[in-house]
């Protein structure tokens, strides 16, 4: 046996029962390792989400009509717990050409940044809905590491005068 198999040998045995500190550095590594794969796995889904929401849909007035039912059946239910708006569309940041920068800083041409779906959902309420007297409101409604993250689209019946 070569002198660095024997040393090879007796580190494995030394290793043979960790230390505390040892043992909880290992447990804050293997956090670590499953966060950045949770993370990993998130950032995959996001991308998936951000592409297919960049693609616009077939607005015909079959769809039209589907929104519409899907809609009335949500304001409804909010409606009945009292509520007078409801978040109709959740999409990350990224699907506005400036990260949502105009909308957080309450700009009046906000709505020139949208692209793909979201830009369709946003029409369809200006042709649809606004003359109904639906008012739109968007925000920022999540802000992770103190940035703007996903944007909300919501659908109010609020009076004004309630404001």
């Amino acid at each position: 046996m070569s002198e660095s198999e024997r040393q090879d040998d007796a580190t494995l045995r030394d290793e043979s029962f960790m230390s505390a500190e040892d043992l909880r550095a290992y447990m804050q590594e293997m956090r670590r390792a499953r966060s950045e794969a949770s993370l990993s796995a998130a950032e995959i889904a996001r991308a998936k989400l951000i592409k297919k929401l960049s693609q616009p849909v077939d607005v015909t007035p079959e769809f039209v009509s589907d929104v519409k039912k899907n809609l009335l059946s949500q304001m409804r239910i909010a409606a009945e717990r009292g509520e007078t708006d409801v978040l109709v569309m959740r999409f990350p940041n990224e699907l506005c050409t400036d990260r949502g920068r105009a909308l957080n800083n309450g700009e009046a041409d906000w709505p020139a940044t949208l692209t793909g779906r979201p830009k369709q959902a946003y029409a369809l309420w200006t042709e649809h809905l606004k003359s109904a007297g639906y008012e739109l409101k968007a925000q920022i409604i999540d802000w992770p590491g103190g940035m703007p993250g996903d944007i909300g689209f919501y659908l109010s019946w609020e009076a004004a005068e309630e404001h």
